[in-house]
């Protein structure tokens, strides 16, 4: 990247303030524009440039270098026109890669689930055996944060940002393969590849494999070479790993698919056995997926985190033998309901409520499946809140996971959530108005 010309960063969120951050750092003089699609632009030291204007300012020559945040889609149009105009676009990741990554060892997972409390176990596992591992991505901290504070890395990566990933790295993982975010990748093919750029490389570095994975044709194609794959582990090591999941606040069957894909990473960048049980030991469970309260009789559980009816499934099954009441839908990316609407009443699902704007496509799916289960139609997650206090004696755990997004959501008549984490945390704050 060119420290002598102007640059223009695309976002001002977290990746955003880090990559201004590390180029005040290198270059304290250089010139700064900002641009975003919505919200603050409140970037240090950076001149804001309108959306709109942006394609004027490419063609003015403003600047050198456009950083793009995972969140903007690498195929707006936008893009191919500053390439066209030999503008650079790069990103926080491809930063690090170009000015912290020789030397290191780098452990990268990606995956449309799982992939964060994968790459969370692998660092506990790492640090708990004594090695010098630092945590970066979607979970920890941005790629430009960590910089060069650690000797391995443990990269959580988005499709965003394996897709236009330039470096290879040591180590890496694929917790699983399903469709989403259609909408950034324009369609399902093009997301399958950006996923697998990350091992689609001639580069011929080890690769863990989910159980799903290692099934999906895509995933072995772009593996190329089968001795690329990990082992499984021992025997022994896998007895033991069972008996430390069954002790540890992991919960359901996917999350010990998710401890044995992290032991692997760890075993092959350096742990031993002993760091993985305290690894394993060590895990808090990520806030907004599967966190679990207690309030009055009830248990409820915030989920937010779940975007895909993969998600929703997995967090029903960690739940068997419980009368669920389950509240379900969000952002419109086609997901397919079908199978989810099938496994409802199988998996205790007593009261199912569905928002807004895939809800109405899982309650029609549902209604189909089975008589049984009570459907509610709700505008708003409170109308949802209150419609189940209505039917408390019909369920004994709540859980909200809603298979999609939370953009354009809404909490109640005019309060739109901002993230998923704004969702989750009214969700708790209701349950403990309502059911404490």
């Amino acid at each position: 990247m060119r420290l002598d010309a102007p640059v223009l960063l695309y976002g001002a969120g977290r990746e955003g303030r880090s990559t201004r951050a590390f180029l005040k750092a290198r270059a304290p003089d250089l010139k700064i524009y900002i641009t975003v699609d919505n919200g603050p632009h409140d970037i240090e030291d950076a001149e804001f440039i309108a959306p709109g204007d942006v394609e004027a300012a490419i063609g003015a020559h403003r600047f050198a270098t456009i950083v793009k945040s995972p969140g903007v889609s690498r195929y707006r149009p936008i893009f191919l026109l500053a390439r066209e105009a030999g503008v650079a676009v790069t990103s926080n990741l491809n930063l690090w890669g170009e000015y912290y990554r020789e030397g290191r060892t780098v452990v990268a997972i990606t995956g449309t689930k799982g992939k964060s409390t994968t790459a969370t176990l692998t660092h506990l596992m790492l640090t708990s055996a004594g090695l010098d591992a630092g945590l970066a991505g979607n979970v920890g901290l941005a790629p430009l944060e960590i910089a060069d504070k650690h000797q391995i890395v443990v990269f959580e990566l988005s499709s965003y940002q394996t897709a236009d990933m330039a470096f290879s790295p040591d180590i890496a993982a694929i917790t699983n393969l399903t469709p989403e975010h259609t909408d950034w990748h324009r369609d399902l093919d093009r997301y399958f590849a950006d996923k697998l750029n990350l091992i689609d490389r001639d580069a011929p570095f080890p690769v863990a494999l989910g159980p799903q994975a290692q099934t999906n044709a895509l995933v072995l194609a772009a593996l190329r070479d089968m001795r690329r794959t990990l082992p499984p582990l021992a025997p022994f090591m896998d007895d033991r790993l069972v008996a430390a999941v069954k002790r540890s606040r992991l919960k359901g069957d996917h999350n010990l698919d998710n401890a044995r894909l992290a032991a692997q990473l760890a075993l092959a960048a350096g742990a031993g056995l002993d760091g993985i049980l305290k690894g394993i030991a060590a895990f808090v469970p990520l806030p907004h997926r599967l966190e679990e309260h207690r309030i009055g009789e009830l248990t409820i559980v915030n989920d937010s985190i779940s975007t895909t009816p993969e998600a929703t499934k997995a967090a029903l099954a960690a739940y068997g033998g419980r009368r669920i009441a389950l509240i379900a839908g969000g952002h419109e990316r086609q997901q397919d309901y079908h199978e989810l609407a099938t496994l409802l009443a199988p998996r205790g699902v007593t009261v199912l409520v569905t928002l807004p704007v895939t809800g109405p496509r899982l309650a029609t799916a549902a209604a189909a499946e089975s008589a049984q289960i009570d459907i509610i139609e709700a505008q708003t997650l409170d109308e949802a809140m209150h419609a189940l206090a209505t039917r408390r004696d019909r369920f004994d755990t709540l859980i909200l996971s809603p298979g999609a997004p939370s953009y354009g959501q809404l909490e109640r008549p005019g309060v739109v959530f901002s993230s998923f984490e704004q969702r989750g945390t009214a969700f708790v704050r209701i349950a403990e108005e309502l059911f404490a």
